[in-house]
């Protein structure tokens, strides 16, 4: 009995590369990886929104994860993926990322909780933990805190 218990805490992330950092998205929130393709900008967005893609007839806005997260751009590489996701709220959603490297499985015990002491710092509502595996850290990334602004 107690082993169904522990099964509730264990997710699964996609591990994403951001530079020298990996970042976990909940693989429940994934719907697709697509390889670059061409980007159509829109005018008058967010600086972080890329623009839109067309996916099998889908008008899907795009959002450079790096700009989100105050990182610096990069080169789009051969590397370079759109991990799609479908929040919450419905709609798919681009997450432009330097790589996809892995799926990890997590337990509860794998991670460490970030805490917020003073209300909303974005930085840190961006990601809802830390989880270690094998030797490396990875940023849980919060879905719906990405998208929320």
């Amino acid at each position: 009995m107690a082993e169904l218990e522990n099964n509730d805490e264990i997710r699964q992330y996609i591990v994403a590369k951001l530079g020298c950092e990996q970042y976990g998205i909940d693989i429940s929130y994934v719907d697709n990886i697509v390889r670059m393709q061409k980007v159509t900008r829109v005018p008058k967005t967010q600086p972080y929104f890329i623009g839109v893609i067309n996916l099998r007839g889908e008008i899907i806005p795009v959002m450079s994860l790096r700009n989100k997260l105050d990182m610096d751009d990069s080169a789009v590489t051969n590397t370079t993926r759109i991990i799609i996701i479908k929040p919450e709220t419905g709609a798919l959603l681009g997450l432009l990322v330097d790589e996809v490297r892995e799926v990890v499985t997590l337990s509860e015990e794998d991670v460490e909780k970030v805490s917020y002491d003073n209300g909303r710092d974005d930085a840190n509502y961006y990601v809802t933990g830390v989880g270690k595996y094998k030797d490396t850290l990875i940023s849980l990334i919060n879905v719906n805190g990405i998208i929320s602004d």
